[in-house]
Parts: C-alpha cells; sequence; structure tokens
C-alpha cells in the first residue's frame, strides 16, 4: 500500500471519528435541550399548582389564626365548611384535596418525563429538585399532636400517579382538572379509597387547625420558595406573591392582615 493511500486511509478514519464525536455531542445537547424545554413546560404548572396549594393552606392558617383572635371574624374553614351549606362544605373538603393532588401529580410528571437528576450542572435545576424532596419529607412528617394532610412518600407517588391523566405522551402529559376528579371521587370507589382519609383530614382542620399549624406552615413557606425558583422574576402573579411577602412582614399593632386569594 502506498503513502497516497495511507494517507486518504487515515483522513477518512479522522473524518469518521470526528463525525461520530461530533454527531454524539450534538445528540447530547439535543436531548440536553429537549429535557430543559419540559423543565420549562412542566415547571410552569407546577409553579401554579403550587401556588394553588399554598394559597389554600394560606386560608386554613390564616382562618386558624381569625378564629383565635377576638373581635376578627371566622376564618376559611369555620365559615365555609363548619358555618357553611352542605355544598359549601363539599366544595371545602374536595378542593382542598384537590390542589393538593394536583402539586404532587405534576411532581410525578416531572419525574417521569424530565428525569431532573440527569438536568446537568444547572444549580437552579438541582435547587428545584431539593425544594420538591424537602417538600415531600415536611408533607410525610409524623406529629405527635395531629397528621391532617400527612401523606407518606409512597402515598405521595400514588396520589401523584392517581392525578396524571391516563392518554398522556411524554412530554404533553396533564393533570385531572377539578371537575375530573369530582367524577372520580363519585364514580370510582378505588380511587376514593386513596383520598377517604385526607377528605376527612379537613374537618379535623376546621375542628381545630392549631396542632397542625407548625407543618403547614412549613409545607407554605417550602411552596412559596418552590415558586421562586420555578418563577424568579415573578411574572405569573406578582399581585399576589407580594400578598404572601407583606403577610410576613411584622405589622404594627391593630395592623391589618392582607387578605389572600380563594
Amino acid at each position: 500500500m502506498d503513502v497516497v493511500t495511507w494517507v486518504s486511509a487515515g483522513v477518512a478514519l479522522a473524518g469518521a471519528a470526528t463525525t461520530a464525536v461530533l454527531g454524539y455531542w450534538q445528540q447530547k445537547r439535543l436531548r440536553t435541550i429537549e429535557k430543559r424545554n419540559l423543565m420549562d413546560s412542566y415547571g410552569a404548572s407546577l409553579a401554579w399548582a403550587a401556588f394553588d396549594l399554598q394559597t389554600r393552606l394560606y386560608n386554613v392558617l390564616h382562618g386558624h389564626r381569625l378564629d383565635n383572635s377576638p373581635g376578627t371574624g371566622r376564618g376559611f374553614l369555620t365559615v365555609c365548611l363548619t358555618h357553611g351549606t352542605r355544598h359549601e362544605a363539599e366544595y371545602v373538603r374536595r378542593s382542598t384535596v384537590f390542589v393538593l393532588a394536583e402539586y404532587l401529580g405534576w411532581v410525578e410528571i416531572l419525574r417521569r418525563d424530565v428525569q431532573f437528576l440527569d438536568l446537568g450542572r444547572s444549580r437552579t435545576n438541582r435547587r428545584v429538585m431539593t425544594k420538591i424532596s424537602e417538600i415531600g419529607s415536611v408533607l410525610g412528617r409524623m406529629s405527635p399532636e395531629s397528621n391532617a394532610l400527612r401523606l407518606f412518600r409512597t402515598h405521595q407517588r400514588a396520589v401523584g400517579e392517581l392525578m396524571v391523566y391516563p392518554d398522556g405522551e411524554p412530554g404533553r402529559r396533564r393533570c385531572l382538572g377539578y371537575a375530573e376528579f369530582c367524577h372520580c371521587l363519585d364514580t370510582d370507589e378505588v380511587f376514593h379509597a386513596w383520598f377517604s382519609r385526607l377528605l376527612t383530614d379537613i374537618d379535623e382542620l376546621a375542628a381545630d387547625a392549631g396542632p397542625s399549624v407548625p407543618r403547614l406552615e412549613k409545607v407554605q413557606q417550602l411552596l412559596m420558595a418552590l415558586i421562586d425558583l420555578l418563577d424568579p422574576k415573578a411574572e405569573r402573579f406578582p399581585q399576589f406573591r407580594q400578598v404572601f411577602a407583606d403577610e410576613e412582614r411584622p405589622r404594627p399593632e391593630g395592623a391589618a392582615t392582607p387578605a389572600a386569594a380563594g
């Protein structure tokens, strides 16, 4: 074999190797972009679900403070569940359990499709993962005083799985809506069984939320921290976020407490 043939073979081999390497890195880059696009898309839905859940927790906690402060009126659960109509009471039970379940549903979707453990060196992605884990830990924390709305991690996964729409495809998954959730409660005994204790927990909170306050406050604070990570520029709900920020600041004695979204 002459020199020209050897050189040609070497050039061809080098070219093939370069093409393979470039192809590998291009595919890796495309997979990373695809995962991050999923994180952006699902992250928005997760942020809204987290916001709805923390809003309801805020209303429960703020209502407890009203119930225990003479002359300030009745709290959310007292008005709607204890002294409300049968329909109002049932709405409060179901909608409170729904916002918790919807949040867990979007966490499950992220776990299935994004696989955020492989999202690379993004500091934000790692912090989102950590915050989700912290929320799960507090939701599952046992307390000698009260375990209202407590779900162990495996139960959290089960609830999340039930909330994921069964016909969804990777990248296009969604959670059950409220009407679908209520329909399943009414028509599917197995589905209802996973939520029966949680529905009963709402009545426990209405009777006395005090024992559950420390844990639920921690969950609400962690949810707000998660929202800050998912929506750092406060573009989705800035006016409501200001309400909750004001609530955390010290206020002069006798000053009014801001009202939260319903």
